[in-house]
C-alpha cells in the first residue's frame, strides 16, 4: 500500500497557531482537491502533525478528537497521527523524527519507498526522507529556519496541495 503523509497546520489547514476549535477549521486553498485528486488514485491520506500546545498545556490532548473528526468531514483521510510533546522536550516522536511515520507505515501497512510526505517546513520534509519516502515542500512562505543539510532537501517544490499532488500523480515524476 502507498499513502500521503501530510502536514496538518500551513499545509492541509490554515495556520492559527495552537487552534483545536473545529469551527474555526478551513482548508488551505487546493487542499480539498489535491486530497481528492490522491485518494481517487489509490493512496490513503495520513496527517502527521507536531501538537506542541498539548505539552505546553494549552489544550488536553482530548481536544484533537473534535479537529480530527472535522478533518475527517471534510477530507477522505484515513489516520490522524500527532505529537502532543513541546519542541524542547527531545521526545522520539517529534518530526523531524520519522516515528510518525512510521507508527503509520506499521499501523496501515504501508510500504514507506512508495509513499510520500508533504509538508510547509524543512521538519516535515526530513521526517519524511528520514523514513525513506519522496518529498514535497510547500513553498507558501511559513519556513523560517532554512537550515539546509541533504536531509532537508525536498525532491519537489510545489504552492499548495493540489499542484503537490499533481507532481505525486505525474507519471513521469513517479519512474524518475
Amino acid at each position: 500500500m502507498r499513502a500521503v503523509f501530510i502536514d496538518k497546520d500551513g499545509t492541509l489547514v490554515e495556520n492559527v497557531p495552537y487552534n483545536v476549535d473545529p469551527d474555526r477549521i478551513a482548508l488551505t486553498p487546493g487542499a480539498a482537491l489535491g486530497v481528492r485528486q490522491l485518494k481517487a488514485r489509490g493512496y490513503r491520506i495520513i496527517v502527521v502533525s507536531n501538537q506542541p500546545g498539548i505539552g505546553l498545556g494549552l489544550f488536553p490532548a482530548s481536544a484533537l478528537a473534535a479537529v480530527e473528526a472535522r478533518l475527517r468531514e471534510l477530507l477522505p483521510i484515513d489516520g490522524f497521527y500527532y505529537c502532543p510533546h513541546r519542541a524542547e522536550a527531545g521526545c522520539a516522536c517529534r518530526k523531524p523524527s520519522p516515528a510518525m511515520l512510521i507508527r503509520a507505515a506499521l499501523e496501515h501497512r504501508l510500504r514507506l519507498s512508495e509513499c510520500w510526505m508533504v509538508g510547509d517546513i524543512l521538519d516535515d520534509i526530513e521526517a519524511g526522507r528520514r523514513a525513506g519516502c519522496r518529498t514535497v515542500l510547500l513553498d507558501n512562505g511559513n519556513e523560517t529556519e532554512w537550515e539546509v543539510n541533504a536531509a532537508r532537501v525536498p525532491h519537489f517544490v510545489a504552492r499548495h496541495v493540489a499542484q503537490a499532488a499533481a507532481q505525486i500523480l505525474d507519471d513521469s515524476l513517479l519512474a524518475a
